[in-house]
């Protein structure tokens, strides 16, 4: 016979027992709690280009007017920085000596160990006509397909400036801000008007240039209208400074600039030239 006492004490003992059991239960984490969360993806560098590379929206795909079989005409006064002889006009950047890419049949191409070329005039606003194309055999993709780049105003050695994007963008995926007829890293095309591998190539371009302050401070910022192969693919945009591979755009302080034209390093054939000539503009 249990007693009196003891049984009240069993009577008591499941729910003591409920409640320690719960309390022990609520201590121990569930296995889902338990697993270690998943690990957020490292943010890249601050030195990482990628950072600054657009990939949408994608600039809708138009296709252009045939390509002319001869160079459009330039006006009666224009100065024209290459008519299908000689770079008279140009000099390498390395050095400042004659001007080393190779000239043949009425176009001019890369010559990638020479490094950039740019004008020995230096200009402020004005009017550019200048025609491009990629080997029909290009090979590569991305960046590394046919690229190079018009600097609207070159402000120092390498690639310092403002720079219009040459790129072969014919179904060939890139950032949206490196394809062609971007302004590099900034503005995207409002559309891609890109001829085919083989194919000439136009950029009409009107250049305001920056005014600074004595101080070195921006009065007036850099503007830009382009036309790719007769359409408008820059409306009047405005640069928030130069171009820059890595890192935001910003400006320096100068004054008239040569236009520069780039040797790529990437592993692609070089790209060639033909026609360009300028009109300067108030």
């Amino acid at each position: 016979m249990t007693p009196v006492g003891s049984r009240h004490q069993n009577a008591r003992m499941p729910s003591r027992f409920l409640i320690l059991t719960f309390v022990a239960a609520a201590a121990v984490p569930s296995a889902a709690a338990a697993q270690t969360p998943a690990a957020t993806p490292p943010a890249p560098p601050a030195g990482d280009p990628k950072l600054t590379e657009v990939w949408e929206p994608v600039p809708k795909v138009v296709t252009p007017p045939p390509a002319s079989a001869t160079p459009t005409p330039a006006p009666s006064d224009a100065i024209v920085l290459f008519d299908g002889k000689n770079l008279d006009e140009w000099v390498n950047v390395k050095g400042g000596g004659p001007a080393t890419w190779v000239v043949q049949d009425g176009v001019f191409t890369v010559h990638k160990p020479s490094g950039n070329i740019e004008t020995k005039r230096k200009f402020t606003n004005y009017q550019l006509h200048i025609e491009w194309k990629v080997p029909a055999d290009i090979t590569g993709t991305n960046q590394a397909r046919g690229n190079s780049g018009v600097f609207l105003a070159s402000t120092g050695t390498g690639d310092n400036g403002y720079e219009l994007q040459i790129l072969d963008s014919f179904e060939n995926k890139t950032y949206v801000n490196g394809q062609a007829a971007s302004i590099y890293k900034q503005s995207a095309p409002l559309v891609n008007a890109t001829r085919k591998p083989g194919e000439w190539n136009v950029y009409d371009v009107v250049w305001t240039a920056p005014v600074f302050n004595a101080d070195g401070t921006v009065k007036s910022p850099a503007v830009v209208t382009v036309f790719h192969n007769g359409l408008l693919v820059q409306n009047a945009y405005t640069l928030k400074g130069g171009t820059a591979y890595i890192g935001a755009p910003t400006y320096k302080a100068h004054g008239a600039s040569a236009i520069k034209l780039q040797s790529h390093g990437d592993p692609s054939a070089p790209i060639s030239f033909r026609n360009i000539w300028i009109r300067e503009l108030p």
